[in-house]
């Protein structure tokens, strides 16, 4: 396995001004610049992970016969870093990010990254460009751990040379409207993953693969696609980067089973964890389309969202589908309901600090200035 060890900043590391971090703060978009570090370490057969460390923030060395570039042998993660009022800082669940990143080395058989050394980076980065971390409001600091296969070969194999990094940069809110509802394209053509295929991993393909019905959706003026089952096209499963809730009219909140072609997200495991406070109920069961249609026609699903950590938790305000050579739309009887609007004041009050954290989701980065 290898390393267990900190990420050390080697010597003459950048620096932007002051100044120009404060532009940047004003307004960030969503990780339209990036801070001035990058962490990263390597791994190779035989020695396992080593060379850990902080370097300034850059283009990573690569050949042009390196196999991830062939044959996609890489997986990410995705995490967030507050600034509380006080001007601490804080990183969310951190933990499950480092958990679900061994699954999905385990899955496309990459070197599993031990847990503390997942922590060791993120927290390294974090501290050493904390002043990149903005204070607005629903603004935070994205952090994108990656790993790939940098071994230079055209051979069909696992790779024996492999790279682990982690960039980062301030984030405003992925959607711009904020909490306005967003037109979801249900697609029945394209599928984002199959039983036994990659769909539980966090890696670049199941994203690649969702791209041409997202243009699909664009066309029909929808900002993100619902996906169903691969085999059947009757089952929902997820967004292309969201997983997807419905709350009925009696207080029940659906959502499918995390499956093998579904991704486990962070967000949807916090947002099951607060719905009993809300007073609502988790269903996790498999929903067809059939069912989701028809409840929301007669109103017995009256809400639905999609949550992930760079969109929080976004109000979906139509479905709009193909029936032969038809567009249907079905709209929500409330697109930005009570239920969603409680989930996702519960969920960002406990990340900004503004509400106790009965949970022991937020970990510690910086103190109070």
């Amino acid at each position: 396995m290898g390393m267990s060890q900190t990420f050390d900043c080697v010597p003459n590391t950048r620096r932007t001004s002051p100044e120009r971090i404060a532009e940047i703060l004003r307004n960030p978009g969503f990780v339209n610049y990036f801070s001035d570090h990058m962490a990263q370490a390597e791994w190779t057969a035989g020695r396992g992970w080593h060379d850990s460390r902080i370097q300034n923030y850059g283009p990573l060395p690569m050949s042009p016969g390196s196999a991830v570039l062939h044959y996609g042998q890489e997986i990410f993660e995705g995490l967030k870093v507050y600034r509380h009022a006080d001007e601490s800082t804080w990183l969310f669940r951190p933990e499950m990010n480092a958990r679900r990143m061994v699954r999905s080395a385990e899955r496309l058989d990459l070197p599993v990254l031990p847990e503390e050394d997942f922590l060791a980076s993120v927290y390294a980065l974090a501290r050493i460009d904390e002043q990149w971390i903005p204070s607005g409001d629903e603004m935070s600091y994205y952090m994108r751990p990656f790993m790939f296969a940098s071994e230079e070969f055209l051979g069909v194999h696992s790779a024996a040379q492999v790279t682990y990094a982690v960039i980062g940069g301030p984030a405003a809110p992925y959607f711009s409207d904020g909490m306005t509802p967003v037109d979801i394209w249900v697609t029945t053509t394209y599928s984002r993953a199959g039983e036994g295929g990659t769909g539980a991993a966090k890696c670049g393909g199941n994203y690649a693969a969702s791209l041409e019905a997202q243009r699909e959706g664009a066309e029909h003026g929808c900002s993100q696609v619902l996906f169903t089952d691969a085999a059947t096209h009757e089952w929902v499963e997820e967004l292309g980067g969201m997983n997807f809730f419905a709350v009925t009219s009696d207080g029940a909140l659906i959502t499918p089973p995390a499956s093998g072609t579904i991704l486990e997200g962070v967000t949807r495991d916090s947002v099951l964890t607060l719905a009993p406070s809300l007073g609502l109920t988790p269903d996790i069961r498999p929903i067809s389309l059939t069912e989701l249609f028809a409840s929301i026609v007669e109103g017995d699903i009256c809400e639905a969202f999609a949550c992930g950590t760079a969109a929080v938790v976004t109000p979906i305000g139509r479905l709009v589908h193909r029936v032969d050579q038809e567009v249907e739309v079905i709209p929500l009887e409330s697109p930005l309901g009570e239920a969603t609007r409680a989930i996702r004041a519960a969920l960002v009050d406990i990340q900004w600090g503004r509400k106790d954290d009965e949970y022991g989701w937020m970990h510690q980065v910086t103190e109070a200035r």
